[in-house]
């Protein structure tokens, strides 16, 4: 008696599956960019870590205008976002473009650029200590800037640098 449901089912899904009608239809193409692109394509880099990374995506996705704090009456908005590494702060205009930021983080892995420059210039120096600086501006672009302690004995020495390993 039990086998019988079992059995039903087993002999009608096939034709229910069949009589089911499948139609094709062609939809319009869909092209999804995010708001802040320029930012993240300006100022990303292959050697940055994954939660800088992910801090800058939030950065680029954050939808100022759906803040409580949003009103129509200002023409920025500063926000300030936070991870362990570091941090970064924000300036949107009214419809959620980010018109500059500032950006600091700690103890990041150096570019080879700037390791390389480091090694030939201060050859025994340890580099103890670096803070990585990013401004952004959608109008002037992107300047990277390394701060670095260095340390051989007794004797320390601050030295800049671009991303490129130049000295400033």
């Amino acid at each position: 008696m039990k086998k019988i449901p079992h059995l039903l089912l087993i002999l009608f899904l096939p034709s229910m599956v069949l009589s089911q009608e499948t139609r094709t239809e062609e939809l319009s193409e869909v092209v999804v960019t995010a708001v802040n692109y320029k930012y993240l394509s300006s100022t990303d880099a292959e050697e940055i870590p994954i939660p800088v990374k992910l801090l800058k995506r939030k950065v680029a996705a954050y939808d100022v205008t759906q803040s409580e704090l949003y009103e129509d009456d200002y023409p920025f908005y500063t926000v300030s976002f936070y991870i362990p590494e570091g941090k970064i702060v924000a300036v949107y205009d009214e419809e959620g473009n980010i018109i500059k930021t500032i950006e600091r983080f700690k103890d990041l892995q150096l570019p080879k650029e700037v390791e390389t420059a480091l090694k030939k210039r201060y050859k025994g120096w340890e580099a103890v200590e670096d803070v990585y600086l990013i401004e952004y501006n959608n109008k002037k672009g992107v300047n990277r800037t390394f701060k670095v302690t260095l340390i051989k004995g007794k004797k320390t020495q601050k030295v800049k640098l671009d991303e490129t390993g130049r000295f400033l």
